[in-house]
């Protein structure tokens, strides 16, 4: 439930905002379940861009069409982001499925 509401408010709003709205009610609750606060990150991070990227008001998407020139629609926008959030959502599934994908290195950097 929590990565699917980063991924709902990250269609309308921004990063700074999501972690001001979220992180003071999700980190007590992952800190009493005793979930890994590395990989609990990485799958944060990864919710939030991937809420970026989703249409129909993702604020990357109204980036690019900013930049873009006048040839360029939203439904081209649209195309080319499709190959990203499926990316995104097979290395949340990955991410979800083996957490060691995201805590081996910072694992091994703590020695």
């Amino acid at each position: 439930m929590m990565m699917a509401t980063l991924v709902f408010l990250g269609i309308f709003v921004d990063q700074v905002s999501m972690m001001l709205i979220t992180l003071p009610i999700f980190m007590p609750l992952v800190q009493k379940l005793n979930i890994d606060l590395v990989w609990f990150g990485v799958l944060y991070l990864i919710c939030m861009q991937l809420g970026l990227l989703l249409p129909p008001h993702g604020l990357l998407l109204m980036t690019m069409r900013g930049v873009a020139p006048p040839e360029v629609t939203f439904a081209h926008i649209f195309q080319a982001v499709v190959p990203y959030v499926i990316m995104s959502l097979v290395l949340l599934a990955l991410i979800l499925l083996l957490p060691g994908v995201a805590t081996w290195l910072p694992n091994l950097l703590m020695g």
